[in-house]
């Protein structure tokens, strides 16, 4: 990728890496990726919204790619993370009281949470694939995960310590990652003990038109070094999250949105999310949720299968601010 600039920041005691595009002094979008991904899941929005007059800066986040990787999942929670892009946006945008935000499953997740946290700091926000939950009160996350979709629903899964992580092990980074990525069923995603994603550890997996092969390995590179338990370790965190937040119970999103999600996507079709916005339940809880674009024919990834249709959302709406 030309004339991306590479760097890294310590902030909020970790080494984080960071990539950057655009004028100094333009205003900043800040990228947000999510699981299993790294900065460059941006790489198309990057050139793109640079080349528009935006400052592009896309942060691995902790335990991701080259940023520094905590050893315990106790230092993955929603604060540890918030914590990191303050402290980036004061390090790399000292001059910028708010910033636009972009974000993407995981990132989706965090960029809800920095809205809640400090919404001083955010000028709009473009979110991806996650829809705003509130905090239920009475029922933590995992229990309700576990009534709607038992034991073998992938974040009940993920929880064990190492479990997931030996699994993954036999059928391999290359071949774990391209399941991951070439996943289109409209509808909740299972892992069951010792089965993987259902099929065989010797099955061919076809990437997705939308990333070669040499795109593919630098994704691979990275999990190969460094695995998936970081990036696990935040799903480890869901019902410490639960706790940690007790006194945001009842906030809203307050600043300006705009939500994008493909009508293939595994979180478009599963927890009730379709009737929430349709019924309105996510205007209610994100006031100023301006536009919600359902992308026909479009999986999860859907900042990289359609990337042109992703950059001109994004900047037709930065471009009201």
């Amino acid at each position: 990728m030309e004339e991306i600039r590479h760097r890294t920041v310590h902030v909020n005691g970790i080494d984080m890496h960071v990539a950057e595009k655009g004028e100094e002094g333009a205003p900043v979008i800040l990228f947000i990726h999510g699981f299993p991904e790294l900065w460059y899941s941006w790489r198309h929005q990057i050139k793109a919204l640079s080349a528009l007059g935006y400052r592009a800066v896309a942060p691995d986040l902790r335990g991701y790619g080259d940023t520094e990787a905590p050893a315990t999942a106790a230092e993955y929670t929603c604060l540890h993370v918030v914590g990191d892009l303050v402290a980036l946006l004061d390090a790399v945008a000292p001059d910028q009281d708010k910033v636009f935000v972009v974000g993407h499953d995981w990132g989706a997740i965090i960029a809800w949470y920095l809205c809640q946290f400090r919404p001083d700091r955010v000028k709009a926000l473009v979110n991806m694939s996650v829809v705003f939950n509130p905090r239920n009160p009475k029922r933590k996350p995992l229990e309700t995960l576990k009534a709607f979709y038992g034991p073998d629903y992938y974040i009940c899964r993920f929880q064990e310590p190492g479990e997931i992580e030996d699994e993954f092990a036999r059928f391999g980074t290359e071949t774990i990652l391209k399941e991951f990525y070439s996943y289109r069923n409209p509808g909740p995603l299972f892992l069951p003990k010792g089965k993987g994603f259902g099929h065989s550890p010797d099955a061919q997996i076809t990437l997705p038109s939308w990333l070669p092969e040499e795109e593919f390995n630098y994704y691979y590179t990275k999990y190969e070094k460094n695995g998936f338990t970081p990036g696990i370790n935040y799903y480890r965190n869901i019902d410490k999250n639960w706790e940690l937040t007790a006194p945001w119970t009842g906030s809203q999103i307050k600043v300006p949105v705009k939500f994008i999600v493909g009508d293939q996507d595994l979180t478009y079709n599963s927890l009730g999310t379709k009737e929430y916005i349709n019924k309105g339940g996510f205007k209610s809880n994100v006031p100023f949720l301006q536009e919600v674009v359902v992308m026909e024919g479009v999986a999860h990834f859907l900042n990289q299968e359609k990337p042109d249709e992703i950059n001109k959302h994004i900047y037709d709406f930065f471009q009201k601010f």
